[in-house]
């Protein structure tokens, strides 16, 4: 998935599921295990993110348009129309996009001196 995603225009063949079954056929050169792992992350939320999208797509069509016709012709309320919006929003939430996530602080290394009161 991720040398589909982020390798388009690549050739290249995969032997099973494995990175020591990749062939690289191209003339860039061929991605570290560590640059296909380090992608995975945001390949994986892409994917499900539009997963959802459609997901949301067809409840909209299904629950959410019919009561906003209903508001239209004066047979529901606008209130009832963003009610059926939400409720799809909240039956397909959107996964959390792990670029937004913020890396975990690492406390300050301190000399060894300080550590020990300092003296």
């Amino acid at each position: 998935m991720i040398l589909t995603k982020r390798y388009e225009g690549s050739e290249w063949t995969l032997d099973g599921d494995d990175y020591s079954g990749l062939t690289w056929l191209s003339d860039t050169p061929k991605p570290s295990l560590e640059e296909l792992q380090a992608e995975w992350a945001q390949v994986e939320y892409e994917v499900a993110y539009k997963t959802v999208q459609g997901r949301r797509q067809a409840a909209y069509q299904a629950t959410a348009d019919p009561v906003f016709f209903d508001s239209q012709r004066g047979e529901a309320t606008e209130a009832d129309w963003l009610s059926a919006v939400e409720a799809v929003k909240v039956a397909h939430p959107y996964p959390v996009d792990p670029s937004t996530i913020p890396e975990p602080e690492t406390p300050p290394d301190f000399p060894e001196d300080q550590e020990n009161g300092g003296d």
